[in-house]
């Protein structure tokens, strides 16, 4: 079953700027859906220190063709200066749930 949805992971510094993101993003239909995971923990390298710190991840479901749309608006809300979003594609899924994303999403 091909499909066009995909998952995009976003990490942000708490749980509320997750919730502010995610509802802009569902507002302006750039995603069906945006989960707000609280209590990660990120340990990575930035400008040459090894930092360690507690995080939200967004998980994001959507659609491939509005992947820009929605990294740029993203970004302009986003906090970091680089922020991550990665996408991973949905290979195959429950029928209904993936004609849900479709319907729920911006179709220019």
């Amino acid at each position: 079953m091909p499909t066009d949805a995909i998952v995009v992971y976003v990490t942000v510094p708490d749980a509320d700027e997750g919730a502010r993101i995610g509802k802009a993003l569902v507002e302006a239909s750039l995603a069906a859906c945006v989960s707000v995971v609280p209590g990660v923990r990120s340990i990575y390298r930035w400008e040459g220190k090894i930092c360690d710190d507690a995080e939200a991840l967004l998980v994001i479901k959507t659609r491939a063709e509005l992947f820009e749309r929605l990294r740029a608006r993203v970004t302009e809300l986003h906090r970091y200066d680089v922020p991550e979003i990665v996408a991973l594609p949905i290979v195959a899924g429950h029928a209904p749930y993936l004609d849900w994303i479709d319907q729920s999403t911006a179709h220019s």
